[in-house]
């Protein structure tokens, strides 16, 4: 399969979910700088169920963040394409929302995670998906792996933490 072909708009992301056996697992995020950080909480989510969806923001979305006119760094398409590839993820879908709550409410997934500097009241969607059974994952962080900590980035411009717990 070709990594764009797990690239899917949310109704395309909606079709492929009904097609689904077992448990669907979601997350989401900017994804600027791809680094072991994402991998990490990438691999993560998918041990928890059967396939992983991420969400990505749009970079509308995420000049919509308010986090400066230098992010994204990565185009939208350029970072789906970067997590398709990975083997963890089974489909990615790019959304222009400030959040995810509407394609998480499409898609309904079993499993929703998200990293642990996110408090369990600051999760958006967690409410939705434990009233339909689902669970709320949050996975422990990978220390000293941040966007901020990459070569050449400014700490003063912003953390990905704090855009990623914006991305909600």
């Amino acid at each position: 399969m070709s990594t764009e072909e797990k690239i899917r708009a949310p109704a395309d992301a909606t079709r492929w979910r009904e097609q689904q056996r077992g448990s669907l697992v979601f997350t989401n995020g900017v994804f600027d700088l791809l680094h072991v950080g994402h991998v990490a909480l990438l691999e993560a989510a998918r041990a928890e169920g059967e396939a992983l969806v991420v969400g990505v923001n749009s970079d509308a979305s995420v000049r919509g963040l308010e986090k400066g006119t230098d992010r994204p760094i990565v185009p939208e398409r350029q970072r789906a394409r970067l997590l398709a590839a990975l083997a963890c993820v089974d489909c990615v879908v790019l959304f222009d929302e400030e959040t995810p709550l509407a394609l998480i409410e499409r898609l309904r997934p079993d499993v929703l995670v998200k990293g642990a500097d996110y408090a369990r009241r600051a999760i958006v969607g967690a409410d939705q998906v434990e009233g339909w059974g689902g669970r709320v994952v949050r996975v422990p962080l990978v220390k000293g792996a941040s966007t901020t900590q990459l070569p050449g980035r400014d700490p003063a411009r912003g953390s990905d933490e704090a855009v990623d717990r914006d991305s909600q």
